[in-house]
């Protein structure tokens, strides 16, 4: 076995373990300062929505020597916005134009034809209205939300409304990271992004379901006992998971990686960047929050009941008076305990000692009887 499984399954019988729940303050600060970067990079630079949500066109050009660069200036000066660039495979181009009149696109097309020096009728336009665009935009939010509540009413009934809350707020957590990295970094938010974005919430929870799922079987009669309070036992199912989580976090991220930097950035397949980096975001925050966030909330949130307020008092209180005892006795072992007081000595022995008798006394000598 290697080294990872043996402390995998060191972890699991909780011989070792790192305190997540009892330094969740650093976890949750971390959280809420990445958080508002997030929405600051929102509100500041806003998201960079594809033509499918704002309308626009769409061309595909066939093949020319006009670097991305330049068909992106020569874009830009027909249509008087920004566009996107990409390099396709063919050779060509595909220049998205977002938030146009679509009735230009003819006079656009003819300007880019005349720059990139091709003819008009090879350039293949595919047009977007602002109307569909914006149906598309709220389709997507619907879905979200519906996904939200469906969540939420399963795990409130396959768990408790603890846990659903706990949940709910790591996925807010991690749309919120990830749609915050797109706004910083400018990648276009697509449909493909939105794919992307509802796969890592089923990963999130996923991660977040078999901690729960621990979680739940290790706090069964949980108040009968005086050993561990809630909080220890969210402690050790976070650990037991832990291993776990890791392995299938890396596993899931190293091809999603593949797309991203070698897809997307050595090879140039700029299509793949949508997806890939929402799924690379989201697979990374999922992991955290269903670690850092979800559980200890979890905690937080129990620990406020008055049976598991009693109980976290009775294992205190029980730990304290074992901890005096074991106090004395190593103070009684190493002879540094303070005098006795006399009255609760044991008495000294007053008066004549009785020897007492041998079994041996007499054995070999004359019994004195006559024969």
């Amino acid at each position: 076995m290697s080294k990872l499984g043996n402390l995998g399954a060191r972890l699991h019988r909780g011989e070792v373990g790192y305190d997540f729940v009892g330094k969740r303050k650093i976890w949750y600060g971390v959280s809420i300062l990445i958080t508002i970067t997030a929405i600051l990079g929102l509100t500041v630079r806003g998201l960079n929505m594809g033509i499918e949500f704002q309308g626009g066109a769409d061309f595909t050009t066939p093949k020319t020597s006009v670097s991305v660069a330049q068909a992106g200036t020569y874009a830009q000066a027909a249509s008087g916005h920004q566009a996107v660039v990409q390099k396709l495979g063919t050779g060509g181009l595909r220049i998205q134009i977002a938030g146009i009149d679509t009735s230009k696109s003819d006079q656009i097309k003819a300007s880019l034809a005349k720059d990139l020096k091709v003819p008009a009728e090879s350039i293949n336009a595919d047009l977007v209205g602002p109307s569909w665009g914006e149906e598309i935009a709220g389709k997507a939010w619907e879905g979200l939300a519906i996904f939200m509540v469906l969540v939420v009413i399963y795990l409130a009934i396959a768990f408790e409304w603890r846990m659903a809350l706990a949940a709910l707020v790591a996925l807010i957590h991690d749309i919120t990271i990830t749609t915050g990295i797109y706004a910083l970094v400018g990648f276009e938010v697509t449909p493909g992004t939105v794919i992307g974005l509802l796969t890592i919430l089923g990963y999130s929870l996923y991660d977040t379901v078999v901690v729960f799922d621990s979680l739940k079987e290790q706090t069964k009669d949980l108040t009968k006992q005086t050993r561990w309070t809630y909080s220890e036992i969210a402690n050790r199912s976070i650990n037991g998971t832990l291993v776990r989580s890791i392995n299938t976090t890396v596993v899931a991220l190293l091809p999603v990686a593949g797309l991203l930097f070698i897809g997307g950035g050595f090879l140039g397949a700029g299509t793949l960047n949508d997806i890939s980096l929402s799924l690379f975001v989201g697979l990374a925050a999922g992991a955290y929050s269903s670690i850092f966030i979800a559980t200890p909330l979890v905690a937080d949130l129990k620990e406020r009941e008055p049976q598991f307020k009693a109980l976290k008092k009775r294992v205190l209180a029980k730990r304290a008076q074992g901890g005096a005892e074991g106090n004395l006795a190593e103070a009684r072992a190493t002879g540094t305990a303070e005098d006795e007081d006399p009255q609760d000595a044991a008495p000294a022995v007053v008066g004549p000692r009785n020897q007492p008798s041998s079994r041996n006394r007499g054995r070999g000598r004359p019994s004195g009887k006559r024969r």
